[in-house]
């Protein structure tokens, strides 16, 4: 064998979002592009922060582009993470240093780092369903073990019963995505109580750490009087894994950070693990010029609303032709109750009306981060699908 066998699984093999995506790409050739309405991919439809573009701009005209485009520190340029260490703790009281901040090339490596920081081989990490589908293949990676808990029926919180059951004498991390890809669900603060409460007592009776891994890169986009409670305030052993992609519609160019609390068991240490971990994976150096645009753009955001509008009109009319849909707080997915107990099936037949959903357990996925354009025109496919269900 002249590879690696994992490797090549891996590689061999598009995640199902993607596989979908492409499908799409192609369906699109063949019949035209406003008569598929792919919802596969979470690519943001909103344009980034003017302050962001302008910001760019002045900063491509500068009169020392080696300097603009050279290495930063390993774990990212200081002005950046005492940049984002103000904006947090202004922002949400979350307590960060900038010497505990590792800048990263977005979410997935954040993640990935983190988790190769903190497990040793065969210890678990906890995710709650639904959960991000790559969690599956960063916690392998780490050579750790995946243990899935269940979520409340029809709210799709955090059953803590369910999630207490699964903590073991093995459990080193839990990840916490909220707002949730991909239900767009926001946990609240009365369930994160619980979660860390329990998580304390769990460390007591095992006399062992456990890593609360904050996955937050939707943190920004919510809707109404919604908050997002920030989980260093509650456990003192977090680590926040951030990225820009959502928050300012950036995400080919991949810029995020790890934050560990200073308030965890041996910060130093396990920060130092992050740098490890960072090194041997080759995450050092995230993009030198994006960090330096984030010194200056912390502080934007994007135009939340033009979301928040594409989701009034997508649930209101799924809700009208008889669908079931846990309603989004945030972020911008919504997951429709397949009619069918095979989501596979209920998503492959939603092909026939160019209708591209993202199966998910037993819902079907929607990332309505579109043209508005896009989910008007769906909405007459949605009903015949509908239809053609209840017709049976």
């Amino acid at each position: 064998m002249f590879y690696n066998e994992r490797a090549y699984g891996l590689g061999s093999k598009r995640s199902v979002i993607r596989e979908i995506f492409e499908y799409g790409k192609k369906r699109k050739k063949e019949i035209g592009a406003d008569n598929v309405f792919d919802f596969s991919l979470g690519n943001p439809s909103v344009n980034p922060p003017e302050k962001v573009t302008e910001t760019l701009k002045k900063m491509l005209e500068t009169d020392n582009p080696t300097l603009l485009h050279g290495y930063t520190s390993a774990v990212g340029d200081p002005e950046t993470r005492t940049a984002i260490a103000e904006y947090v703790n202004k922002t949400y009281n979350g307590g960060l240093k900038p010497e505990l901040i590792y800048m990263t090339c977005g979410a997935a490596a954040s993640l990935t780092i983190s988790l190769s920081a903190v497990l040793n081989d065969g210890e678990e990490c906890i995710v709650f369903a639904p959960y991000f589908t790559e969690y599956k293949v960063f916690v392998e990676n780490a050579r750790g073990k995946l243990v899935i808990s269940k979520p409340e029926s029809g709210t799709l919180q955090i059953d803590e019963m369910d999630f207490e059951s699964k903590i073991t004498e093995k459990t080193r991390a839990v990840i916490v995505n909220s707002p949730n890809n991909p239900s767009g669900v926001v946990y609240t603060e009365d369930k994160i109580k619980i979660l860390c409460e329990i998580l304390k007592r769990k460390e007591k009776e095992y006399g062992s750490v456990i890593y609360l891994i904050s996955d937050e890169p939707y943190r920004e986009l919510v809707y109404g009087n919604i908050k997002v409670p920030y989980l260093t305030k509650y456990y003192n052993d977090t680590i926040v894994c951030y990225s820009y992609s959502k928050a300012l519609s950036l995400p080919g160019e991949r810029i995020g950070y790890i934050a560990v609390s200073p308030l965890m068991t041996n910060a130093e240490k396990v920060y130092n693990s992050i740098c490890g971990a960072g090194r041997s994976l080759g995450y050092v150096c995230a993009p030198s010029l994006f960090q330096k645009l984030i010194a200056s753009c912390v502080d934007a955001k994007v135009d939340v609303s033009i979301y928040e509008e594409n989701r009034n009109i997508l649930y209101n009319g799924l809700v009208e032709y008889g669908y079931k849909c846990v309603q989004p707080d945030g972020a911008f997915y919504l997951l429709v109750k397949s009619f069918e107990q095979n989501a596979d099936l209920f998503c492959e037949k939603a092909k026939k009306y160019e209708l591209l959903l993202v199966p998910c357990d037993d819902f079907g996925r929607i990332a309505y981060c579109v043209d508005k354009k896009t989910i008007i025109n769906s909405m007459p496919q949605f009903k015949k699908l509908s239809e053609e269900y209840n017709a049976k």
